[in-house]
């Protein structure tokens, strides 16, 4: 049996340790893309150091530019960044590079389906200063689109916020506990106190469920995946 195929996107310059991980584990052939320079050159090394070439494809492109089919695709967190008015093209591209029995797993943060028509016309701390041109979609919107735009069914969807407002709890015990590294690396006061504020933000945020994180597990019609009962 040939290695499944997979396609790895992440919004964050993560590096590629989603595709590396894939690989390196369990043996796909991956492919990951990126628009940022940067986050091009620091993965092509990693893959290099990894000795990992032969399995995994790095691209320069925008992913509504990609072509082919995948048994497997993985979108960690990119869909805050495509805009709202793009949501349709999103989750219509993740259906046309499916193959007939594909599947596709999406995290995403998001914001309630009570909020969501006002939060696309809002700009506030997070759109003004961390992520501009950000959004956060809501089930709602999502499902709609998926239901408009895609043949895609929805297998599972898991709701994780609760753990999220832990790691940020977590993030900032640890941003706090190095912030005379932070200094050495040139960030000012005023980048540590807005950091700072981000990070209780967001991690109010989850713990209020004003915003939340969701797992969607995405499958074209032809996928006869067994249901996830956690037996063999």
């Amino acid at each position: 049996m040939s290695a499944p195929s997979i396609i790895c996107w992440k919004s964050v310059p993560a590096g590629g340790g989603l595709a590396l991980h894939a690989a390196r584990t369990r043996g796909c052939r991956v492919t990951t893309t990126t628009i940022s320079e940067e986050q091009y050159a620091h993965t092509a090394q990693r893959i290099r150091e990894a000795g990992l070439e032969d399995r995994i494809t790095l691209l320069k492109r925008d992913y509504r530019a990609l072509e082919g089919r995948y048994d497997r695709l993985v979108s960690v967190e990119m869909i805050e960044a495509v805009g709202h008015q793009y949501l349709a093209t999103y989750l219509s591209t993740v259906d046309r590079l499916l193959d007939d029995d594909g599947l596709a797993l999406i995290q995403a943060i998001t914001i309630r389906d009570q909020r969501y028509e006002a939060a696309k016309r809002e700009v506030d701390f997070i759109k003004r200063y961390i992520f501009p041109g950000g959004f956060l979609p809501s089930h709602q919107a999502m499902l709609e689109s998926i239901a408009r735009r895609t043949q895609l069914n929805v297998l599972a969807l898991d709701e994780i916020g609760a753990h999220y407002a832990r790691t940020l709890c977590e993030w900032r015990r640890r941003f706090e506990a190095r912030l005379e590294h932070i200094r050495t690396l040139g960030y000012d006061e005023r980048f540590i106190r807005m950091w700072r504020y981000y990070l209780c933000y967001c991690e109010g945020g989850f713990r209020e469920r004003t915003i939340g994180a969701s797992q969607w597990l995405l499958a074209k019609p032809g996928s006869r995946r067994a249901p996830l009962t956690g037996a063999p």
